[in-house]
């Protein structure tokens, strides 16, 4: 293991997760920011439900926790459950400006 990553106590541990999660919700907040500016490009629920680019983004990040060391069944579950909530967050918006047309 890393010594970057070798805590020397519990307390280490808890701080260093803390910063981690810190992270992980900024960069989810600022992938919601670019997921919704993609949903102003999309003209169709088709588009907004983006399948090919769903099972994209899922082998690319499969790939990535193999080559990164994550546990690649977490890391898919976590990221099915994020695009499932942003793309209803878009389909909210696409139903939105539908009615408004």
């Amino acid at each position: 293991m890393d010594s970057v990553f070798q805590c020397q106590d519990l307390a280490e541990v808890r701080e260093q997760i803390d910063r981690v999660d810190r992270s992980l919700v900024a960069l989810i907040a600022e992938r919601g920011i670019y997921v919704r500016q993609a949903a102003a490009f999309k003209h169709s629920r088709e588009e907004v439900e983006g399948g090919k680019r769903v099972d994209q983004v899922m082998r690319r990040v499969e790939r990535l926790a193999g080559e990164l060391g994550a546990d690649p069944a977490l890391t898919a579950a976590v990221y099915r459950t994020m695009i499932e909530y942003f793309v209803a967050d878009e389909m909210a918006a696409f139903r939105g400006r539908a009615a408004g047309d």
